[in-house]
């Protein structure tokens, strides 16, 4: 449909667009302010899945976004459906993931009168999308579309909001499709790569910290070649982890929210931090503590795809602007004039990541969480995709599971509850073939639970774990230690989980002892039906290595 005398709606020009840019898959919930877009769904060879909330649709588009590279998509209507979608757009943001959301729009006559769910978006999304646009003109959606895609993709990725006047939508333009977008990677230049050069040969304890978005299967393989090449210990910022192997030989740990505190330790005593692709905000850098702001005391290079990132926060002795595909490439020219002496000390960074993600003390109650994730370790296939949500139970996998690829794990960098199922179902819908795997606590689950009943309408066999303590853990945890044995707004009363799968349609699985988990996974795994695993635990146990109790004694001892 390159012919720019081919007369079509608004709307068929929208999914034209769409089918151009290479979206096989699109996520929503249905309104009646884009009815004629999803008309036009309904002749284009393009998936689409229909979520049970706005916010699960954006999450879905999130985690297509996460595995493909390309924007995720998805479509919502007008007011309330975009508040709710308002979350998905936050965690993108946070997480540097490209995604676009079109949001149905009231007519273009009826502005500024307070029409029905009548929303000023660019007010409401602009703080925290890269781009808001309405289109006003059919004649401009290739045009916008276009560029929707590459602010998207481009530099530091992210969320862009279009909005779709209801009316615009229907009227007829004849107008030319644009092409497909693709990012233009930002190289380093030669001059910075000899100064890194001349940086790691003079250097004795380095370290090397990625994260960020932007990066995929190659670059990461690049970067871990590169890693061994200098005998380079490498740690992943939070939920990074799928960014390096963890059984590759220069792996030392994740800068997380319970960090292993030897790897903290080697960073704060390193000459030389390299911090790839990522900012080190709040939670990967211990609450701002572990690089001194502005000034860092070691040698700081920090090298990002958006330059107004490089001197922000941190300033670097040597900053490069440069996207991770483009610098992990680029690496390939560096190699070291001599054997690395620091080696003996990576071999040891790395058996202390061994060591610590193989502690497992026992904790209170028949389940050990602990010891399920250590079988689960063996498990789950190399391939598998792991997604979760937000709260203490997240610790476990994160500790315990070895992240192998690029897109084992799908995880919000915001901290925001209710994501692991939502991923899930959109991981798999894009990704059928792979075993995919959600962590979801109580709390978490309860948020976008009912997306379950989305896996069941699409036969996307996910598994979901569902960690149940009874309470809002990680709330609960910082209550015991800001105002300890005052219990306040913490206490939780959830469902049979089991009885909810098996009501949406799906398998459910009951866990009340350890030994009873592996076989029921089994028997989820064979169901071929989404899966649900009720795994009740004691709300003691907050940690793998501490309990309330504890946190709560040593608070009222001062």
């Amino acid at each position: 449909m390159n012919d720019s005398s081919n007369a079509r709606t608004g709307a068929q020009i929208l999914v034209d667009q769409l089918t151009v840019q290479g979206v096989q898959h699109v996520f929503c919930v249905p309104g009646e302010s884009y009815l004629a877009v999803l008309d036009a769904f309904h002749d284009a060879k393009i998936e689409l899945t229909v979520a049970r909330q706005e916010t699960g649709a954006g999450i879905m588009a999130d985690a297509s976004a996460r595995l493909t590279g390309r924007p995720g998509v998805f479509f919502v209507t007008r007011g309330p459906g975009a508040m709710n979608a308002a979350h998905a757009i936050h965690i993108a943001e946070h997480d540097s993931v490209p995604l676009i959301m079109f949001i149905g729009q009231i007519e273009r006559g009826m502005r500024g009168r307070g029409a029905f769910q009548e929303m000023d978006y660019e007010k409401v999304f602009a703080p925290f999308a890269k781009w808001v646009v309405e289109i006003n003109d059919p004649a401009r959606i290739p045009e916008i579309v276009s560029r929707a895609f590459h602010v998207a993709m481009q530099g530091r990725p992210g969320p862009v909001v279009i909005s779709l006047p209801e009316d615009m939508l229907t009227e007829k333009a004849s107008v030319a499709d644009a092409l497909r977008a693709a990012p233009i990677q930002t190289f380093p230049g030669q001059t910075e790569m000899q100064k890194l050069a001349g940086l790691l040969n003079g250097t004795k304890r380095p370290i090397a910290i990625v994260g960020g978005g932007g990066w995929d299967e190659t670059s990461c393989a690049q970067f871990a070649a590169f890693a061994k090449r200098y005998a380079l210990p490498v740690a992943c910022s939070f939920r990074r982890t799928p960014l390096f192997d963890a059984t590759h030989e220069c792996y030392a740990g994740e800068l997380a929210l319970a960090t292993n505190p030897k790897l903290l330790e080697r960073i704060k005593s390193s000459d030389l931090v390299m911090l790839i692709g990522g900012r080190l905000p709040e939670v990967p850098s211990q609450s701002y503590t572990l690089i001194d702001i502005p000034n860092p005391r070691e040698t700081f290079v920090h090298v990002h795809a958006d330059s107004e990132e490089l001197g922000r926060i941190y300033r670097p002795h040597l900053g490069i602007h440069a996207t991770p595909k483009a610098f992990s490439a680029a690496l390939e020219s560096l190699s070291p004039k001599v054997a690395p002496a620091w080696a003996p000390d990576t071999a040891q960074a790395h058996a202390d990541y061994i060591a610590f993600s193989d502690f497992a003390p026992a904790m209170p109650g028949d389940v050990q969480l602990s010891q399920i994730m250590l079988w689960l370790r063996q498990r789950l296939p190399e391939d598998s995709i792991v997604t979760n949500g937000a709260g203490n139970y997240t610790v476990w996998n994160g500790r315990y599971l070895r992240m192998r690829h690029h897109g084992n794990l799908l995880a919000p960098v915001s901290g925001s509850m209710g994501y692991g199922l939502p991923a899930a179902v959109g991981a798999k819908r894009v990704m059928p073939g792979r075993m995919v795997v959600s962590f979801n606590g109580d709390g978490c689950f309860l948020m976008n639970g009912q997306e379950f009943s989305t896996a069941v309408q699409y036969d996307c066999p996910i598994i979901a774990i569902v960690i149940d303590n009874a309470i809002y853990g990680t709330i609960r945890m910082h209550q015991e230690r800001e105002y300890p044995g005052r219990i306040s707004g913490t206490q939780m009363r959830s469902p049979d989980f089991a009885a909810l799968a098996r009501g949406y349609g799906g398998h459910g699985e009951t866990v009340e002892k350890t030994d009873e988990f592996a076989p029921a996974f089994e028997r989820a795994v064979a169901s071929g039906l989404p899966a649900l695993i009720h795994v009740k635990i004691d709300s003691d146990a907050i940690s793998p290595v501490t309990t309330l109790k504890a946190i709560r004694e040593k608070s009222l001892r001062g």
